[in-house]
């Protein structure tokens, strides 16, 4: 296969906010600094995190999420009419120990009050700095469509505005469209969707919730599929898509477990992308016999075997003999790696240094090289 996105060594794209970028966004949401200064801050360091992923050994750029308080929230509120509801008695994950599950935490459910609409470039202007600030791929993350549905279901969508689910879904697909095709027009040829739902529904705690709240668990990976081949069908042939699926990852700890078995044999051959970024840093992932229904050379499948929640680095042996395993369900000319999420979700980030940060993404450059060579 030819070099391209999703990359032999690649990662999930959230990176620890610097001391200085933590203190420009408190002062800003104090009211002492106001945004050119919060953006000035925003634009130095990106410049810097630009240049130690570079040195790292990465081909796949981001900005690190600098831009945002959260990996989802800032993008979609963004979209007139969409709120993020807190959940704040469902759980405290701050008295969790690192590493725990945490599964009494519901995150915030995004509620959509009228009729969606594209409110215009919501990502475009990041992207093309960040495109001016490397010579490499930049990749552009956004929360998967999927996202304003999976949490409230049929009761976060507001009736009036929606009779029908199926005019949202429609409004929804076109949304993200238009928002992908303004990228491309911009130049950007890699994209990635972040969905912690597909990856929930492996959970069944998590799929009785789904059903509690009148959604099928089963339905919901080919109804996702069709959404997202929607919102991506205009797209040009050389923009690459990827999807992460992601069982939490805040402040070091889990959300959800299991494995793969119940939607992978939807989403490997259902989803019209490019390649699927899977988890697999530790048991709560299950095993890699799932991989059996990735479809012989249509997907890349980036393995997770890194943890992006702790510092300590993985044995290079250790993830050889994980990535030889995962090959024996699927051709090894079809995997990459990376970390298994990123480095945080939100601007607390995750019990990491940003050396160790560092340390685990030259080191799933090293991995890559000695695992393929030939690229």
């Amino acid at each position: 296969m030819t070099d391209h996105a999703p990359f032999r060594a690649d990662q999930v794209g959230s990176l620890l906010r610097p001391p200085e970028l933590k203190a420009a966004r408190e002062q800003f949401t104090k009211k002492e600094i106001d945004r050119a200064a919060l953006t000035a801050v925003e634009d130095k360091l990106i410049r810097v995190a630009v240049k130690r992923q570079e040195e790292a050994g990465l081909q796949g750029i981001t900005d690190g999420d600098f831009r945002r308080q959260s990996w989802s929230g800032d993008f979609l509120e963004s979209i007139p009419g969409v709120e993020m509801e807190k959940h704040l008695a469902a759980g405290t994950r701050n008295e969790a120990p690192v590493g725990a599950m945490v599964s009494n935490w519901q995150p915030a459910t995004p509620h959509v009050s009228e009729k969606l609409k594209w409110p215009g470039s919501i990502q475009r202007k990041s992207f093309e700095f960040l495109k001016s600030a490397t010579t490499r791929t930049p990749k552009v993350t956004i929360p998967s469509p999927s996202m304003l549905h999976f949490r409230g279901g049929r009761g976060a969508i507001d009736p009036v505005a929606y009779p029908e689910m199926e005019a949202f879904f429609t409004d929804l697909s076109a949304l993200y469209r238009a928002e992908i095709m303004d990228l491309a027009a911009a130049g950007c040829r890699y994209v990635q969707l972040d969905d912690t739902n597909l990856a929930y529904l492996c959970d069944p705690r998590l799929r009785e919730r789904v059903k509690s709240i009148g959604e099928d668990p089963d339905k919901l990976p080919h109804l996702y599929a069709r959404l997202i081949n929607a919102a991506i069908a205009d797209r040009p042939a050389d923009i690459k898509i990827t999807i992460h699926l992601c069982r939490g990852n805040s402040l070091s700890r889990g959300h959800a477990e299991g494995g793969y078995e119940p939607v992978a044999e939807a989403i490997f051959n259902e989803f019209k992308i490019d390649g699927f970024f899977l988890e697999y840093d530790d048991a709560r992932s299950g095993d890699f016999a799932p991989l059996r229904f990735v479809p012989k050379g249509k997907l890349r499948i980036v393995l997770g075997v890194l943890s992006s929640k702790f510092g300590k680095l993985e044995a290079k042996d250790e993830v050889k003999r994980r990535i030889d395993e995962a090959s024996k369900y699927m051709p090894l000319d079809q995997i990459c790696l990376s970390p298994q999420c990123g480095f945080a979700s939100h601007t607390g980030g995750n019990i990491l240094t940003e050396d160790d940060q560092w340390a685990k993404l030259r080191l799933a450059a090293e991995l890559a090289a000695e695992i393929w060579p030939n690229g």
